[in-house]
């Protein structure tokens, strides 16, 4: 790609220059976010008694934030209607996750997915959009995506997605990093596929095939990135990985029979996840009644089409490909994302679809 058709229409973001007057506390938020947040609520419907009362307990205690709440303006997509047959409506929920920095300065989203839930409720689909894609920011002209959280927080990164896809965002979850680290730490290691052999970071060893991280070193592998044949692109993947690790840990039945370690699991994962206040314990509750997922396998992992890596200007930036995005974003408009998913594995796009986990 060249700089030609693209064009730098937004003033890269000042990370020294504080979005708002009320400095918010320091945080790191990471990307493993809502698929916990679904292993609790499938916790709370495999079981009853203490696990049923200590989860509504548990979920009392999530922090809602004004400042993650999706904003109205008039070009908003319409919320999804429910599709035929008496199915719910598929909802969307951004998953954000942002640069650690002091109570001075602003951060830009270091990870950004969208989380699909199909209106059958039977599928959960998670879509990486890599930091460099570059796209319209609303309001401030082209630039990469990670920028929009710079310019305005959570609600003009939901827009920018939102006028991208043409979909409506209807909720926002962010999860405390080091809460994440703690996660994996208390399900006692989580089992990922690693497609590519890595070394360097840190000193740490990572081979290719199937392995246990936990804590630091679980850290280091969800964001490496400069020794990936892909950057960018392999570390998403891994995020994506480690989400669907840590769901499957979290549901193993040695856990769930375990009050002790059901108990601090929940409460170690309540006590990092942030939402917006739309997402009240009785809205996931009632998420939780809804939902079909038959295990780690109704969940898909994905990545945003691009088609390759340029510059504009001095910035690497990641190409979207338009007539992908505009197929995916149908699929995601018009909750067909299985269909979508099912085309693009079988033609073997690894740019959409990660690689199979028995190669």
């Amino acid at each position: 790609m060249t700089d030609s058709g693209l064009h730098v229409l937004a003033e890269e973001p000042n990370d020294e220059k504080p979005r708002r007057a009320d400095k918010r506390k320091k945080r790191r938020v990471g990307a493993m976010l809502l698929l916990v947040c679904v292993g609790a609520l499938v916790l709370v419907l495999a079981l009853a008694g203490f696990y049923l009362i200590r989860s509504v307990t548990a979920l009392n205690d999530v922090k809602r934030d004004p400042s993650l709440n999706p904003s109205d303006y008039p070009s908003r997509p319409a919320p999804a209607p429910t599709t035929p047959g008496g199915a719910k409506a598929p909802m969307n929920f951004v998953l954000l996750g942002t640069d650690e920095r002091t109570d001075d300065e602003v951060g830009r989203s270091d990870s950004l997915m969208v989380a699909h839930l199909s209106g059958d409720r039977k599928h959960l689909y998670i879509v990486s959009f890599p930091r460099d894609m570059w796209v319209p920011i609303p309001g401030k002209g082209d630039g990469k995506i990670n920028w929009a959280f710079a310019f305005g927080g959570a609600p003009l990164t939901v827009q920018t997605l939102e006028q991208l896809t043409k979909t409506r965002m209807d909720h926002t979850v962010a999860i405390d990093f080091k809460g994440f680290i703690s996660l994996t730490k208390e399900v006692g290691g989580v089992t990922v596929y690693n497609p590519w052999e890595s070394s360097g970071t840190l000193g740490r060893h990572f081979p290719k095939g199937n392995i246990t991280v936990s804590g630091d070193d679980a850290l280091i592998y969800v964001r490496e990135r400069k020794n990936l044949p892909d950057g960018d692109l392999g570390r998403a993947y891994r995020q994506r990985s480690m989400v669907k690790g840590i769901v499957k840990k979290a549901l193993d039945p040695a856990i769930l029979a375990n009050p002790v370690a059901f108990n601090s699991i929940i409460g170690k994962f309540t006590s990092t996840l942030t939402t917006d206040e739309a997402l009240t314990t009785d809205k996931i509750l009632g998420l939780a009644q809804e939902l079909k997922l038959s295990g780690s396998d109704s969940i898909r992992l994905m990545q945003a089409p691009i088609k390759g890596w340029g510059r504009v200007g001095d910035q690497a930036v990641a190409e979207l490909d338009q007539d992908k995005l505009a197929e995916f974003s149908q699929a995601l408009r018009e909750d067909k994302m299985e269909d979508y998913y099912s085309r693009h594995h079988a033609d073997g796009n690894q740019m959409v679809v990660e690689p199979d986990e028995d190669q």
